[in-house]
């Protein structure tokens, strides 16, 4: 019977600087906590120069006015599912300080975001990284097949997104 082999290190052994792995994990999720936090705060300083920020300008008033409407309908239940959809997970927390989300369910559904969130991506990735390594291990043909496919299919996905988001205007060939 073979054995199968763990794709995520062990919990106790040191794993990054010395820190053992559960103890680097709770770190990372108490810095994207923070990091929350500080974008909560910044968004409620900035209020309406939010727009005229180098983020905001680089987002788009457009863009901005739709996380507007998402956290208006939402409020704080908004803030836990950003942490779920790419684009948001960046731009609502700024957003809810401008717009003057209630700070205390703000922590409460931030702190729950971080918490369910984080360590999914956290063991998620370790898992992908390890195991890739361990097939590194055994045979580097298949590894750098392996990475070389998953860069083929970024670089697809990229560019076909980029495509698709294309106005009718850019699509036109020039003349």
């Amino acid at each position: 019977m073979l054995l199968a082999t763990s794709a995520v290190p062990e919990p106790t052994a040191p794993y990054w600087l010395a820190l053992p792995y559960w103890l680097v994990g709770a770190i990372l999720i108490l810095a994207l906590f923070a990091a929350f936090q500080v974008y909560y705060w910044v968004g409620r300083r900035l209020g309406e120069r939010l727009y005229e920020s180098r983020i905001g300008v680089k987002v788009g008033r457009e863009r901005i006015a739709k996380v507007e409407q998402v956290v208006e309908k939402w409020g704080a239940l908004a803030v836990y599912g950003c942490f779920w959809v790419p684009v948001l997970r960046h731009t609502l927390p700024w957003v809810a300080g401008a717009l003057r989300v209630s700070y205390p369910w703000y922590v409460v559904t931030s702190a729950l975001g971080c918490l369910t969130w984080a360590p999914m991506w956290w063991f998620g990735l370790s898992a992908v990284v390890w195991g890739w390594l361990q097939l590194a291990a055994r045979s580097p043909v298949a590894a750098a097949s392996v990475a070389l496919l998953a860069i083929a299919a970024v670089a697809w996905f990229t560019v076909h997104r980029r495509r698709r988001n294309r106005t009718p205007e850019q699509q036109a060939p020039a003349q």
